[in-house]
């Protein structure tokens, strides 16, 4: 699975850790229920459309990590499990991308802040802030909870009007 991952995005999930290892659907049900963030890697093969708020935003093809939290029940396993599953109602921005995803994997990191993940993320050398507010919308400290691999000004998003015409 890790060799589908380019070699710069395997780097900077490498930074998260010792523990820091890929793991993929089937590797779920193996991690224990503890509390901590996670590293979701997602591969859109295509353009997705995110709804946030009022308007609509465009995500380009490519390839994406979001920074998540659980500290509720079942801790990262749960919300792991989540992710992997296509059939959901969506509940948070990240559910916008899983079902249009043609590849995902995540990284659990026991004990830490999806802030803290996400700050060793954007620090990451290839890795840039995709999209500002993105699962970051009660966040005061990080630009956005969702990076993507490639150049400055690469896979910058683009405004989508509404169905009135306004744009966010």
């Amino acid at each position: 699975m890790a060799r589908r991952i380019p070699a710069a995005l395997r780097r900077a999930l490498a930074e998260l850790g010792a523990d820091a290892r890929l793991i993929g659907a089937d590797g779920v049900d193996r991690l224990a229920s503890d509390a901590g963030a996670y590293a979701l890697v997602v591969r859109l093969a295509r353009d997705v459309e995110v709804r946030r708020g009022r308007g609509r935003e465009r995500l380009a093809a490519g390839w994406y990590v979001y920074a998540g939290s659980a500290f509720g029940p079942g801790g990262i396993r749960a919300r792991l499990r989540r992710h992997f599953r296509r059939d959901k109602t969506p509940r948070w921005h990240v559910d916008q991308l899983t079902p249009a995803a043609d590849f995902i994997a995540a990284v659990a990191v026991t004990g830490a802040s999806e802030c803290a993940v996400m700050a060793q993320l954007s620090a990451a050398r290839g890795l840039v802030a995709a999209m500002p507010g993105f699962g970051s919308s009660d966040c005061a400290f990080c630009v956005s909870h969702l990076v993507r691999l490639g150049r400055a000004g690469v896979g910058r998003t683009r405004s989508v009007p509404d169905r009135a015409g306004n744009r966010p």
